[in-house]
């Protein structure tokens, strides 16, 4: 069966594909061989520009062709490499024979055997990782978010002065505002990105056991730690680890994970509370004309983007924390267990790019039912309870919490002449009991 969006095992490549598709230049085979490219190429010129004796004779105006390799690499570069590996059986060293082949059309010769001079495979796929992963949090991955906040921010914005019912432990309590009730998952989130923002995209780069002994052997008199440090950050953009085994340690990817699992239960948690508020009819919901909501029944409108939200944030975070927890670990100077794993890091990015949109849609479909956020403060007196004996505490009243205490556990519905009736019955003065009495459900909101 041929490959295509019906025929995917995955479904972020098959029903999700066009939710998905803009992480294929990050994290597919192709992507990955491209940034191993890229990391050799990077790694070439920096040599000539240190320079090594060697290469002092190569001409500056080589480099822009150099990168042109990959800025300009496309999918038949990625199968000859493919078909160079099935040879070599082994992918980076692939990469390599490719390159050799390419810098010999362009007219450089016995020097091209300085690409990939001194370095092992995890120099490679340890620069390339990270940087793949930066690119796609900063071009797809955080301007998608960024779109969700702004939803947020707007309809806690619009709604910040709807005084709401509270729900503490699923029961009536002091009044809130629905704006400042969104506005808690804003800033929740706005947290979680200041923290992902100061964890650095870190990448091992030393040589077989991370101590640049080839390199060291062979130019005993240049600082190769000091290269090294040089050529992640200034050629890459990228922080080096060090010191480091054959591979990098993976503790800044692996807090990356899990800011990202901490933003995502944040998102369920907004998820959740928004279906429930849909289910309490404070929330109706856009209709689309030719929608169905159910098989069977015709009047139902679920809020299935909260849902399928829900369920992708899910799979996301059991990836992350999968991700997070495995990947640190490594027997001695290295096992081969990161390899596999590292392969599937844009799987939770690509799931959670689907919930993403998935609640950006849920809340533009979102309509204000007024009428009934209003009906459950109405039938609801008894929250201004709190405020009634507090402001008895300040006039130094008997046992003001026993007071309402007894006044609304009665089993009886308390109802504004209710409450007007207890201040009545108080033993204090017309201004304190007027001042009661303008408390009600709607303004009992606090600041």
């Amino acid at each position: 069966m041929e490959l295509t969006t019906l025929s995917a095992i995955s479904p972020i490549d098959g029903r999700y594909r066009n939710k998905t598709i803009e992480l294929a230049p990050y994290f597919s085979e192709w992507a990955l061989i491209r940034y191993r490219v890229h990391v050799e190429i990077e790694y070439f010129i920096a040599l000539c520009e240190l320079p090594l004796p060697q290469l002092s004779g190569i001409d500056k105006n080589l480099f822009p062709k150099f990168r042109e390799i990959a800025t300009d690499f496309s999918e038949e570069d990625a199968l000859l490499i493919k078909g160079i590996e099935r040879t070599t059986n082994h992918d980076v060293k692939a990469v390599e024979y490719f390159l050799k082949q390419k810098f010999e059309d362009l007219g450089v010769g016995a020097q091209k055997e300085f690409i990939h001079f001194g370095l092992t495979s995890q120099d490679i796929n340890n620069t390339a990782t990270p940087l793949m992963l930066k690119d796609c949090i900063k071009k797809v991955y955080l301007p998608l978010l960024d779109e969700l906040t702004e939803v947020l921010n707007k309809f806690a914005k619009e709604w910040a002065n709807i005084p709401m019912l509270a729900k503490t432990h699923g029961q009536p309590a002091s009044p809130t505002r629905l704006g400042k009730e969104l506005q808690v998952f804003l800033v929740r989130i706005k947290e979680q990105l200041k923290l992902e923002d100061a964890i650095p995209h870190a990448a091992k780069f030393g040589g077989a056991t991370g101590n640049f002994n080839a390199h060291h052997v062979a130019y005993p008199e240049i600082d190769w730690k000091a290269f090294g440090n040089t050529f992640a950050k200034k050629y890459l953009g990228l922080k080096r680890s060090e010191p480091t085994t054959q591979i990098e340690h993976y503790d800044h990817l692996a807090a990356r994970f899990d800011s990202y699992k901490r933003i995502n239960t944040i998102l369920v948690d907004l998820c959740r509370d928004v279906w429930q508020y849909v289910s309490m009819n404070y929330f109706k919901q856009k209709i689309a004309k030719d929608e169905v909501g159910s098989s069977a029944m015709p009047h139902k409108v679920n809020p299935i983007d909260f849902e399928n939200a829900e369920g992708n944030l899910g799979i996301a975070n059991a990836l992350f924390e999968h991700l997070s927890a495995k990947l640190p670990i490594s027997r001695l100077q290295r096992d081969l267990t990161d390899s596999t794993v590292l392969r599937n890091i844009g799987v939770p990015l690509a799931h959670g790019l689907i919930a993403f949109q998935s609640i950006i849609k849920g809340l533009n479909k979102l309509e204000l039912n007024i009428s009934a956020i209003e009906h459950d403060l109405t039938e609801n007196w008894a929250v201004v309870a709190e405020g009634i004996q507090t402001v008895l505490r300040r006039e130094g009243y008997p046992a003001p919490y026993e007071a309402l205490k007894a006044l609304t556990r009665k089993n009886e519905k308390i109802t504004a002449s209710t409450i007007s009736d207890f201040i009545n019955s108080l033993e204090v003065t017309d201004a304190i009991k007027n001042e009661l009495k303008d408390i009600t459900p709607f303004n009992y909101t606090g600041v």
